[in-house]
């Protein structure tokens, strides 16, 4: 009796313990419209652009003013292109 108290006492800790290590669920992807408003409080990561010369996605990560991750997807002109 006192040995399965304890195993249970034991896997309800380990359980616990391993709740905590989970990270929690990545934000889903937003895509950003002109107009849209963006509350950003602080950015997080951004992705790279390519050294291509065209329109490519790009993705930010940002907490907004709750503390709240949003990843925001987006487009940039990528880092290819040249004026000669």
């Amino acid at each position: 009796m006192n040995r399965s108290r304890t195993l249970i006492l034991l896997a309800s800790t380990l359980f616990a313990l391993g709740a905590q290590a989970v990270p929690a669920h990545s934000p889903s992807v937003e895509h950003y419209q002109y107009g849209n408003h963006l509350d950003i409080a602080k950015v997080i990561k951004t992705s790279a652009v390519p050294n291509v010369c065209q329109v490519v996605p790009a993705k930010m990560t940002y907490e907004d003013h709750k503390g709240e991750q949003h990843v925001l997807e987006y487009l940039v002109m990528g880092n290819g292109c040249s004026n000669g």
